[in-house]
């Protein structure tokens, strides 16, 4: 054996001996502590938003009416500006739902006034997120229509606007304030939207809604009458519930030897004195003008006459009474 090859041996079992004789390393008594993550120095931010409500409602695609409404009330401007603002925002289809013509009636430029206080209606000034929403149950809103205001009711977790208007998608952030979605649009009574000086029969020309039933009132020299310091109630049929009449029904009561009938149906759509919607549901009949009974059941909410006739519209006020609007012609008995 070289010297070489014996001085690695040795120093091979040199090692093996010093690893045999050491002494365990005790097992430690308890487990150490994790070290903590640092925190960071500063919270983690959003970034800020940047588009106005106006671009937010243009870029969206669910708001083109409401976009083309604004544009036509001259209103695009001021909901670009700083506010901030709270805007409930009907879709498309809320308003689709108006009654036909009620939306190209407002559209045009004599009714651009009315156009503005009805959009002003939806506005509410500053930022009011969904949270603090729902903490108004029971409570009123201030609007931008000056002195107007939204009742608030939160009910089964859902927001409604004015009882029945539900409040669908919230907390839109744009730059200049907050969005939330809407399935209907809201309507100010007509004295809410600077109509209060008009009477009866002005307000259903205005309207947009009621030219038939405008139509049978002059054939039935009836103007004069309803445009009268009452006040009456008039519960008025739109052109579509004239429309569902039998076919010819509608010529025929517009001929001169038929004035007689037209009258009588017409007064049987008025009665004395000015009753809100909230004394209507309160009745189980009302007598007309005519002097013959129209009689009021309340199912599901919804408030029928004669059982089938249902009030789709209420409180529409005017100098000299009140209009609800009607689905369908009341017919009176014979």
């Amino acid at each position: 054996m070289n010297a070489r090859f014996m001085f690695v041996f040795v120093v091979f079992a040199l090692i093996l001996a010093a690893c045999g004789s050491a002494t365990p390393t005790a097992a430690p008594t308890s487990m150490s502590e994790p070290t903590a993550m640092p925190e960071p120095t500063t919270a983690p931010t959003e970034a800020p938003v940047s588009k106005t409500i106006v671009d937010i409602a243009a870029e969206d695609g669910r708001f083109t009416t409401l976009v083309a409404a604004v544009q036509a009330a001259g209103l695009a401007e001021t909901l670009s500006s700083e506010g901030p603002f709270t805007v409930f925002a009907p879709t498309d289809d809320a308003f689709a739902a108006l009654p036909e013509g009620t939306l190209d009636s407002l559209l045009l430029p004599e009714n651009k006034q009315q156009l503005t206080d009805i959009l002003l209606y939806h506005v509410v000034p500053g930022k009011v997120m969904a949270a603090d929403v729902v903490g108004m149950d029971g409570q009123m809103a201030d609007t931008a229509l000056e002195g107007k205001q939204i009742d608030i009711k939160v009910d089964m977790g859902s927001v409604y606007l004015n009882e029945n208007t539900n409040v669908i998608i919230t907390d839109i952030e744009a730059s200049n304030g907050v969005i939330h979605v809407i399935d209907s649009v809201l309507l100010p009574t007509s004295e809410e939207a600077g109509m209060g000086e008009l009477d009866i029969v002005d307000t259903a020309i205005n309207d947009g809604r009621f030219t038939t039933l405008v139509a049978a009132v002059q054939a039935a020299e009836l103007v004069d009458t309803l445009k009268g310091e009452g006040p009456f109630t008039v519960f008025a049929p739109t052109d579509d519930a004239f429309a569902a009449l039998p076919e010819g029904t509608l010529d025929t009561l517009l001929l001169p030897e038929n004035k007689q009938q037209l009258t009588d149906i017409l007064l049987y759509h008025v009665v004395p004195g000015q009753v809100m919607a909230a004394d209507v549901a309160g009745l189980t009949s009302a007598t007309t003008v005519l002097g013959k009974d129209a009689t009021i059941k309340v199912q599901d909410g919804k408030v029928f006459l004669n059982d089938n006739v249902e009030i789709i519209i209420t409180d529409v006020e005017t100098s000299n009474g009140v209009i609800h609007v009607i689905d369908s012609v009341l017919l009176p008995p014979q």
